[in-house]
C-alpha cells in the first residue's frame, strides 16, 4: 500500500501545474499553442489527405496511358485487318498518342505536386520520429507552408513529359513504327524492292521519300527531348536517395558541387525560400515588438524617425520574416497599433540566425 501511494503521489507531482518542468510540451506555432499530441493528429490527417490527392492524380496517369494503349491495338487491328485498310491510319494514331502523352504530362506535374508534400513529411517529419534527437529539420515546416500558401508545381513541363515519353509511350511509338513498317512492308504482298517500299509509304500527294523524313524527324525529336531531360530529377515523388551517400560526400567535399552529377536537384526547391523586409511606423513600439517577439519568435530592431510632413517622432521597427508570416505580421501589428504604417518588400538575401547562418556561406573564388 504504501508503494502504491508513493507512485500516485509521484504521478501527481508529474502532472501538477506548479511544476512547469514536468509539464507535457507545448508546441508554440504562430500565435496557438498545441500540445504534441494534437499536432501530431493534425499532421496525421493532412498527410492521409496529401496521399489521398496523390493517389487520384496517379489514376490519372493510368487513365491517359490506357487510353494510348486501347488506340494503338484498335488502330493495328484495322490497318491489318485487310487489304483496303490503309496506313496512314498508324500515322495519324501518332499524333493522337502525343496528344495524351502531352495531357499525361500535365497531370503528371499535378501528380508531383501532391506527392512532394508527402515526400517532404516522410523524410523530415516522420523520419525524424524514429531516431534522436527526435525532431523535424529547421525548415521542413516553412517549406510545407509555402507549398500551401503559393502552390507552385515542383517538376517542369519538360522534365514531365520526358518522364513519361521513357516510362511509357516511347514502346507504345515503338510499336506503332514497327507495325507502320509492317503494313507497307508485307501488304498486301511482301515488298519486292525499296522503290516498291517507298510507292507504299506515300501518303496522298506525299512522296513517300518525304513521309518517311517527315517520320524519322517525328520521332527524334522525342526521342531526344527524352534524352535531354533523362538527368532532370526534380521530381520528388519518384524513389530516389534523399541524403548523399558517403562516396557522394566525398566527392562534394573535393569540390565538385554536384556530386550527383544531376541537372537539378531532386528534392529540394530550385530558388530559396521567398524572404522578406518589413518596416513598421508606429508610436506603440514596445507594444507592437512584444508581439512579434513572442509570437513569431522574430527579432525586432527598433530605430527614430521623424515624419517630415507633420513633424513628429515615431518609432520605425525593422523585422525580417518569410512569405507564410506577412499575415500573422500584420495581424499582430493592427491588434497593437490599428494607426501603424506598415511597408514589406522583398528582401535579396537575408543572413544570421532565423535565416541562413553567416558560417554556412559558401564563398565563391
Amino acid at each position: 500500500m504504501d508503494s502504491e501511494n508513493d507512485s500516485q503521489d509521484q504521478e501527481k507531482t508529474k502532472s501538477s501545474p506548479g511544476n512547469p518542468a514536468m509539464k507535457e510540451p507545448v508546441w508554440s506555432y504562430r500565435g496557438y499553442e498545441l500540445r504534441a499530441s494534437d499536432f501530431t493528429t493534425a499532421m496525421v490527417h493532412f498527410f492521409r489527405a496529401e496521399i489521398s490527392r496523390a493517389n487520384v492524380w496517379r489514376q490519372r496517369l493510368d487513365t491517359t496511358t490506357n487510353w494510348a494503349v486501347l488506340i494503338t491495338v484498335a488502330v493495328i487491328g484495322v490497318a491489318f485487318g485487310g487489304s483496303v485498310s490503309h496506313h496512314s491510319s498508324i500515322l495519324l494514331s501518332s499524333v493522337l498518342i502525343t496528344l495524351f502523352l502531352y495531357i499525361e504530362a500535365r497531370r503528371y506535374r499535378y501528380y508531383e505536386l501532391f506527392s512532394s508534400r508527402v515526400r517532404l513529411m516522410e523524410t523530415d517529419f516522420f523520419a525524424a520520429m524514429l531516431v534522436p534527437p527526435f525532431h523535424p529539420s529547421p525548415d521542413w515546416a516553412e517549406s510545407l507552408a509555402e507549398g500551401l500558401l503559393q502552390p507552385h508545381f515542383s517538376i517542369s513541363m519538360w522534365e514531365a513529359f520526358g518522364r513519361r515519353y521513357r516510362r511509357n509511350y516511347m514502346w507504345i511509338f515503338a510499336i506503332l513504327v514497327t507495325a507502320w513498317i509492317a503494313k507497307i512492308w508485307f501488304f498486301p504482298t511482301p515488298a519486292a524492292s525499296w522503290n516498291v517500299f517507298l510507292e507504299r509509304a506515300a501518303v496522298g500527294p506525299l512522296p513517300g521519300e518525304l513521309v518517311i523524313g517527315l517520320i524519322l524527324i517525328y520521332h527524334l525529336g522525342l526521342l531526344m527531348i527524352g534524352i535531354a531531360t533523362i538527368r532532370l530529377q526534380e521530381a520528388s515523388g519518384e524513389v530516389f536517395p534523399r541524403y548523399f551517400t558517403s562516396q557522394e560526400m566525398e566527392a562534394a567535399q573535393a569540390g565538385k558541387k554536384n556530386p550527383l552529377g544531376k541537372a537539378q536537384a531532386w528534392f529540394k526547391p530550385h530558388t530559396s525560400r521567398r524572404q522578406l523586409f518589413a518596416l513598421i511606423v508606429t508610436d506603440q513600439a514596445q507594444a507592437v515588438a512584444d508581439r512579434i517577439l513572442k509570437n513569431m519568435m522574430r527579432g525586432v530592431t527598433a530605430i527614430q524617425g521623424k515624419g517630415m510632413y507633420t513633424g513628429k517622432e515615431h518609432n520605425v521597427l525593422m523585422c525580417a520574416l518569410t512569405v507564410t508570416e506577412v499575415n500573422l505580421l500584420k495581424s499582430l501589428v493592427g491588434e497593437a497599433d490599428p494607426q501603424a504604417f506598415v511597408i514589406v518588400s522583398p528582401a535579396q538575401e537575408i543572413l544570421g540566425k532565423g535565416f541562413t547562418p553567416l558560417d554556412e556561406i559558401e564563398i565563391e573564388a
